[in-house]
């Protein structure tokens, strides 16, 4: 599945490099991008330098040390392999107010050409966990993680317990997510099975976050067997 996404991911970075002779992309991480990630870093062909990059979400105050610090994974696993220069890291260790608006500002300058994302357990995208906000439209938000979100991190093991596990974080909003112009889903394993049915299967709705990607004309989702075996046989057939 990360094979086949990173594929998916490298022909399009290929495509708008040489339509546009730049390309811009937001880029998640957490547990379940790693893999498709150090498969994206390894594709050939790949004019890296001329890739600009977001940061999709991150912990406030957490240092960039900490094993679970998103900016610390893009660049252990994607920045440093790949040598991407143009990067909009959001720093969690400085006022998220300032590197709100400072990297929002940035990402408003032009159209993001692809975002690769994941869902989480309770279905958020980035971290607007349910009820989310598919209203506003400002770049990145300050948000209080809910508790299914934050058990997440702890059973992924990023954290030993939940107190350790930050509250608030930054991330992009919902209607940022959606205006990228296309969007790579990578959802592997079994814990994000209920997600992906009800993301599929469901109403459009602010308590399934990622069902609002049933609206966007161009994005694919990409699953395994296991994140699969909720789903019927008649989305089976639709979405294959």
């Amino acid at each position: 599945m990360s094979r086949a996404a990173a594929d998916h991911a490298a022909a399009t970075l290929r495509r708008v490099i040489a339509a546009k002779g730049r390309v811009r992309v937001v880029a998640a991480t957490a547990a379940s991008q790693l893999a498709f990630l150090e498969c994206l870093s390894a594709a050939e062909g790949v004019a890296w330098s001329k890739v600009e990059l977001f940061h999709l979400d991150e912990y406030i105050g957490l240092p960039a040390t900490h094993p679970a610090s998103f900016r610390r994974m893009l660049r252990k696993h994607l920045i440093e392999k790949t040598g991407i220069a143009t990067v909009h890291l959001l720093d969690g260790d400085a006022d998220p107010h300032e590197v709100r608006i400072r990297v929002g500002q940035e990402l408003a300058k032009h159209p993001i050409d692809v975002a690769f994302i994941g869902i989480g357990e309770n279905a958020h995208l980035a971290f607007n966990d349910p009820p989310a906000d598919f209203v506003t439209t400002a770049p990145y938000l300050v948000v209080e993680l809910d508790t299914v979100s934050r058990q997440q991190q702890v059973d992924e093991g990023w954290f030993t317990k939940l107190a350790a596990v930050p509250r608030h974080a930054l991330s992009m909003s919902i209607q940022q997510i959606l205006a990228s112009l296309e969007i790579l889903a990578i959802v592997p394993d079994t814990r994000k099975a209920e997600a992906v049915r009800a993301t599929l299967e469901g109403p459009v709705t602010s308590d399934v976050p990622a069902s609002i990607l049933q609206t966007h004309a161009a994005t694919t989702l990409y699953i395994d067997e296991p994140a699969a075996f909720l789903l019927s046989e008649e989305t089976r057939a639709r979405y294959r």
